[in-house]
């Protein structure tokens, strides 16, 4: 399901954020993670990490629902990108009083909370990528065992231009399979992908579904790589990324963790039979991960 609360920050014009908080509440006793889901998902992603009790004893968990995703809306805009995502993830966190915080993020989640990161450097103070890239679709990745989503997924966004209202609309199962296939591997069951698809279906329907679906397509396909730019990164990174992650495998996460020249300190870890929604897939690993970061350098 997407997230039951939400708050509005300025950016764009106005956007309604669908966000999840431990207990509700911002306790400033404890360091806080802020966790940005992959495409299509919502901040039910993270179950496993808000169901761990040694988790949450230890930091306040903030999932915040990308644009495009789950209950975030924009009042006006309707075009945006992963910068844009980073900022309003910033203006979330002044809203409810966080100054500082680690940064996880899944798949399309990676490249947003390096965004933040690059942003507001003096208020991030780790990251966690997850089954992710830090390049744009380019041939070089593709070389290196990627996927080619611009040829895979442009004709779904064709399919979902319309000049006129689409009233009917609703995401089709097709799209829903493969949202669960690609991002659960052989962890995709069938109460998995029944809840993916029924959440997918309920966020994505009528004519606003259909253009909040197109654009955060849209978002993917288009999206700058940071190569360049990861040197910038000053905080400690944590890399984590599955054996049996489909759309990036693990080439390039070996081959771009060197790029973070100026991090504390900035390392990789390939998780045995790991699939692309690590957190989800692979709990144990990511949790553990997550409380070394925020025990390391969240005092």
């Amino acid at each position: 399901m997407a997230a039951t609360t939400t708050l509005t920050v300025p950016h764009l014009g106005g956007i309604d954020v669908g966000y999840r908080l431990t207990n509700n509440r911002y306790d400033p006793t404890k360091p806080t993670v802020v966790l940005l889901n992959s495409m299509c998902m919502t901040v039910s992603l993270y179950d496993p990490q808000f169901n761990d009790e040694t988790l949450t004893n230890a930091a306040n968990l903030l999932a915040i629902e990308p644009l495009g995703h789950g209950a975030t809306h924009c009042h006006v805009a309707e075009h945006f990108t992963y910068w844009d995502t980073a900022i309003m993830a910033l203006q979330t966190m002044d809203k409810l009083g966080i100054e500082k915080a680690f940064a996880l993020g899944t798949s399309q989640g990676g490249w947003m909370v390096v965004r933040m990161a690059l942003l507001a450097p003096e208020r991030i103070l780790g990251l966690l990528p997850l089954g992710t890239s830090m390049d744009y679709e380019s041939t070089d990745s593709r070389t290196k065992g990627c996927w080619d989503p611009v040829t895979l997924l442009t004709p779904f966004l064709e399919k979902w231009s319309s000049p006129t209202p689409t009233p009917d609309f609703i995401v089709d199962d097709i799209w829903c399979g493969m949202v669960g296939g690609i991002g659960f591997g052989k962890n995709a069951t069938e109460e998995t992908v029944g809840f993916w698809k029924r959440t997918l279906q309920e966020v994505y329907k009528g004519d606003e579904g259909r253009k909040k679906v197109r654009m955060a397509l849209m978002c993917l396909l288009t999206r700058d790589g940071l190569l360049l730019r990861l040197g910038d990164v000053k905080c400690p990174v944590y890399w984590l990324q599955g054996t049996e992650d489909t759309p990036f495998q693990t080439t390039v996460a070996g081959e771009q963790i060197l790029r973070f020249t100026g991090s504390e300190e900035a390392k990789l870890e390939l998780v045995a039979e790991g699939a692309h929604y690590l957190n989800a897939t692979n709990a144990r690993e990511v949790n553990a991960a997550v409380l070394a970061m925020v025990q390391k350098y969240g005092a």
